[in-house]
């Protein structure tokens, strides 16, 4: 019996924490360009859900970055996540370029910067 209790309870604390508001504060981005059509963006929030609350915040930003730069497209490189007291940042590295790059990870920058503005995550 004490077994189902404990499960019954896990699974309302579950529940509970599935039930909380979305409420993500954005705390900006730095930008720096490394060499030509490679950028690193080192962006941070807070009320992340998780690493991929901040994953979708470089990539908005790295969008808008490619459109600014006259560039419609951007291939992701990597990007690293760290949380600490509540506070997430993240370290992405993206390259840019004019026409659809080789690899996987490519983004259309104008239907990425289009989705970001529809669900309120900030760019540059």
């Amino acid at each position: 019996m004490f077994g189902l209790a404990s499960s019954l309870s896990a699974c309302t604390e579950q529940s509970a924490q599935a039930e909380l508001p979305f409420a993500p504060d954005y705390r900006g981005v730095e930008t720096r360009l490394l060499d030509g059509d490679l950028v690193n963006f080192h962006v941070a929030m807070r009320g992340a859900r998780d690493a991929k609350d901040v994953d979708d915040y470089a990539r908005c930003v790295a969008a808008q970055y490619a459109l600014i730069r006259g560039y419609g497209f951007a291939r992701h490189l990597r990007t690293t996540v760290n949380e600490e007291g509540g506070l997430w940042q993240g370290d992405a590295v993206y390259t840019i370029s004019p026409a659809l790059p080789r690899g996987l990870k490519t983004i259309d920058a104008e239907t990425v910067a289009s989705a970001c503005a529809e669900n309120g995550i900030p760019m540059v």
